[in-house]
């Protein structure tokens, strides 16, 4: 389950001409954190802001050319400039990925930075033996749901209240998240439920994401 490096990710996940990958390493930390600060006022409250505090990679992030840990960090360059990242973190027992954020800086947002985030996830998860990637979207507004879309992933629910956002100045309200995943095992890798094992709520909200693909014996 290592890691993989920055230049496996780039030939898995190609970047538009001119950018490429970077594995986080301890002396970029503060330069990423302000970065974060600039691009993404929000993530001072919720579950993102762990990323604004430096003892989080020291402790709990796998660090270029340091040991192996559960959580990654790949940084998005244009030469020496940051113009993205992504934050990851997989679970090793049931062998799935969870895209924590994905952020532009609003200098790059031209160049469709934002498709590469769903791209290199499901690079990540493929890479390190994952069965199944998974991302949130806000529904404060529609930009990250549709890159999700246009990638191919699938919309699997929608958690009311699972997150906090600053959703104007001052105001901290908790938030629905459009949830959507990529599975990346093949179709006799899983297990299809059987109608008789589900309520009638849950078989119905089967039928609507995933029409076609419940076993009616």
């Amino acid at each position: 389950m290592q890691w993989p490096s920055a230049v496996d990710l780039a030939l898995r996940a190609p970047l538009p001409p001119g950018y490429h990958y970077e594995l986080l390493d301890r002396r970029q930390i503060p330069a990423l954190i302000s970065a974060l600060e600039a691009w993404y006022p929000g993530i001072a409250v919720g579950n993102a802001s762990c990323h604004l505090r430096e003892d989080f990679y020291l402790q709990r992030v796998c660090l270029e050319d340091e040991p192996e840990r559960d959580f990654i960090v790949v940084l998005i360059k244009q030469g020496d400039e940051l113009a993205g990242m992504f934050s990851g973190e997989r679970d090793p027992d049931s062998e799935v990925l969870y895209g924590r954020i994905g952020a532009i800086s609003p200098r790059h947002r031209g160049a469709h930075l934002s498709r590469s985030v769903p791209l290199l996830e499901e690079a990540l998860g493929r890479a390190t033996g994952m069965g199944m990637a998974y991302g949130l979207a806000t529904m404060h507004y529609p930009h990250m749901q549709a890159t999700f879309e246009r990638m191919g992933w699938r919309l699997v629910g929608i958690t009311p209240g699972f997150d906090r956002e600053l959703v104007a100045p001052g105001v901290v309200k908790r938030v629905y998240e459009a949830v959507y995943a990529k599975v990346l095992v093949a179709e006799e890798g899983l297990l299809r439920p059987q109608a008789r094992s589900m309520t009638p709520a849950v078989r119905a909200l089967f039928g609507l994401l995933f029409p076609g693909q419940c076993d009616n014996a």
